[in-house]
């Protein structure tokens, strides 16, 4: 059995060590510094409109989870569906927009919103008051709709602020 000598592994690993504490850091502070993320994001809620919606549940039929509640009554004025209650379970809702894709009256949209994590069950679930588009508190993704995506920012990304600050 061949011997080495003693501490010769732990100055390999201190040299390493000190490489990398001498590195520029490759880690965006979140809270302060955010990037912007991809136009065509799905985020993790759905952005509603409800000037354009019609009842139809063209959603709720395609969704695959079955995490779109949707219930409508007839109004004989404006002879079309009034929505009494859209409710959509993000918990169960897995974010593959199909239903923004089915819907033919373009009411329903990715969100750009990432950050929805919550405490308990119940807050998981969005209202129509909490998705609506007309709010002007929900952004829609480009996901699905390309003049959307023309106008929100470019992704940036963590490599070229690395290369601008050098």
């Amino acid at each position: 059995m061949k011997f080495e000598r003693y501490g010769l592994g732990i100055a390999k690993g201190l040299t390493v060590t000190i490489k990398h504490l001498f590195r520029h850091p490759t880690v965006a502070q979140y809270p302060e510094q955010r990037l912007n993320i991809s136009r065509r994001s799905r985020g993790n809620e759905l952005v509603w409109s409800q000037e354009k919606c019609t009842g139809c549940a063209t959603c709720a039929k395609t969704c695959p989870q079955g995490a779109i509640d949707i219930v409508t009554s007839p109004n004989l004025v404006d002879n079309k569906y009034e929505v009494e209650k859209y409710q959509v379970d993000t918990g169960y809702c897995i974010q593959c927009a199909l239903c923004v894709e089915a819907c033919p009256f373009e009411a329903l949209f990715m969100g750009y919103a990432y950050e929805r994590a919550k405490y308990r069950r119940h807050e998981v679930v969005q209202n129509k008051e909490d998705m609506m588009l007309e709010s002007g508190e929900k952004q829609p993704s480009g996901y699905f709709y390309p003049e959307i995506a023309a106008e929100l920012p470019r992704q940036t990304l963590l490599v070229e602020r690395i290369t601008e600050k050098k």
